[in-house]
Formats: structure tokens, C-alpha cells, sequence
């Protein structure tokens, strides 16, 4: 009987096609956050618990949050990962940040980038603001839903 393997690095390649990525540096709470998100640029990002990520690192476990914003009319879907919890990361590679914005969808990138991300920069609290390439994240299927 033949097995089959489940390849995760193609899963991610595929994922990842039609997204776009940001990391945030924000040093304030997530839901405090979202609600400027809000407030200044009209994204309503609800917390999503089904999506909330698990990682289990030297037998203890950390949660993630995951928020969530489905553009109108529109297959462009936002996610807000928090990257700290407890001492943990979700990313590792990246200590600094304190968010992961991902846009996924069919137009994602086809978005205006640059003006998305001189909003989110002018955001009381955003320290800093930087695209993410998929060749710089080396655990990016940490945030595969």
C-alpha cells in the first residue's frame, strides 16, 4: 500500500502566492490596537478564536490570537497575527514585532501597499511598518489557518 505525504512546504508556497505581508511594531495590546485600526481607518478586525494558533515549544503551549477582517464584495480577506505571547513567538525570526498583517486573496497585492502602509505608519503607537517577503520568513507555516 502506497503512503502519501502531505508536502507542507508546497502548501505554504501555494498559500502564500496570493498574499501580502506586514510586520508591525506596536508595543500595545491587540485589542487596543484593532480598535485604532478601526477607528482611523475603517478595518472592523474581530477576533477570530477558531483561528486561534497553538504552538507547543519545550512541553508548554502558546497562544496566538488571531484577528480577522473580510473586505465587502470583495475575496481579499485580512489577518492580524499577534506575534508575543507569554514569552513566546510566532514568527522567531522576527523578536522585534509585535504584529503580522496578512492580506490573502485573489487582489491582495493588486491593493495600493505603499498608501495601506503610510496609514498604518501614522497609527498612534506604530513604532514601525515593514513589508515582509516569503523568503524571510522561515516559519511562515505558523500562520497557515
Amino acid at each position: 500500500m502506497a503512503k502519501l505525504v502531505l508536502d507542507n512546504e508546497l502548501l505554504a508556497e501555494a498559500y502564500f502566492e496570493e498574499a501580502c505581508l506586514f510586520g508591525i511594531m506596536a508595543p500595545i495590546p491587540d485589542y487596543q490596537f484593532c480598535g485604532l485600526l478601526q477607528e482611523q481607518m475603517g478595518f472592523s478586525f474581530f477576533l477570530d478564536p477558531a483561528s486561534e494558533i497553538i504552538l507547543k515549544k519545550k512541553e508548554r503551549n502558546y497562544y496566538f490570537s488571531v484577528f480577522k477582517y473580510l473586505e465587502p464584495n470583495s475575496s481579499v480577506e485580512h489577518y492580524l497575527y499577534n506575534n508575543k505571547w507569554d514569552g513566546g513567538l510566532l514568527l522567531p525570526e522576527f523578536k522585534h514585532l509585535d504584529f503580522i498583517w496578512l492580506i490573502h486573496g485573489l487582489d491582495a497585492c493588486g491593493l495600493q501597499v505603499g498608501q495601506l502602509m503610510q496609514a498604518i505608519k501614522n497609527i498612534g503607537g506604530v513604532q514601525l511598518i515593514t513589508e515582509l517577503t516569503n523568503q524571510k520568513i522561515k516559519s511562515r507555516q505558523n500562520l497557515i489557518l
